[in-house]
């Protein structure tokens, strides 16, 4: 693979680490409920890593082939995004000053993090559909240790950018109830636009 193919995905990857959506919903509420953010990103990257296995065993070819099997995965994971987002819209998160969490509530957050990125569409429309067009058999590379480093720098990516807005929305938002409340009412909105389209999208095919 080279530097050039490695520079496109990089700039692609990181269009779509930087669209608002469910993983960076979760890292906002977690900044804001006052918690350390690492459980929930660990989390979140932990989702994203369990795709990353599954398509360096070579799976996202065979799937990203089956139009049956992406719809499937696609709308479990769109009426997922629609679930979350009207749970955030009902029930906006604000800030929480002083909140400690538990090892127990640790564990929770980082299990709720990764089902979120576990059926996160975003996360399955890249492993399924995007990988598999910057892998190319003929460079030489065997076809997992590609999408063994596509898979690497997505999720470095993703573990700086959903640190950033976890910390951002702690030190920015925390002191400031409305606008944490209109953020994650934002975001919850965009959750429920990116699922009802994927909906759409995908069963019209």
């Amino acid at each position: 693979m080279d530097t050039t193919t490695l520079a496109a995905f990089l700039a692609l990857d990181m269009l779509l680490v930087f669209t608002p959506g469910a993983d960076w919903a979760y890292a906002i509420s977690a900044g804001l409920r006052g918690r350390s953010v690492g459980p929930a990103v660990t989390g979140l990257i932990a989702g994203h890593a369990a795709y990353a296995l599954v398509a360096v065993a070579g799976l996202a070819v065979i799937v990203a082939s089956s139009p049956a099997a992406l719809t499937a995965l696609t709308v479990a994971g769109a009426g997922y995004l629609l679930w979350l987002g009207w749970g955030v819209l009902r029930q906006p998160t604000v800030p929480a000053a002083g909140e400690e969490s538990t090892d127990a509530s640790r564990l929770q957050v980082a299990l709720k993090g990764f089902g979120i990125s576990g059926l996160n569409p975003k996360a399955l429309l890249l492993y399924f559909s995007l990988f598999p067009q910057f892998i190319d058999p003929a460079t030489g590379w065997p076809v997992a240790a590609q999408t063994g480093l596509l898979s690497t720098v997505h999720l470095t990516a993703c573990a700086v950018v959903y640190v950033a807005v976890g910390v951002l929305a702690r030190t920015v938002l925390g002191t400031r109830p409305s606008a944490a409340r209109a953020v994650t009412r934002a975001s919850g909105a965009m959750m429920i636009a990116i699922g009802a389209f994927l909906l759409v999208e995908r069963l019209a095919v």
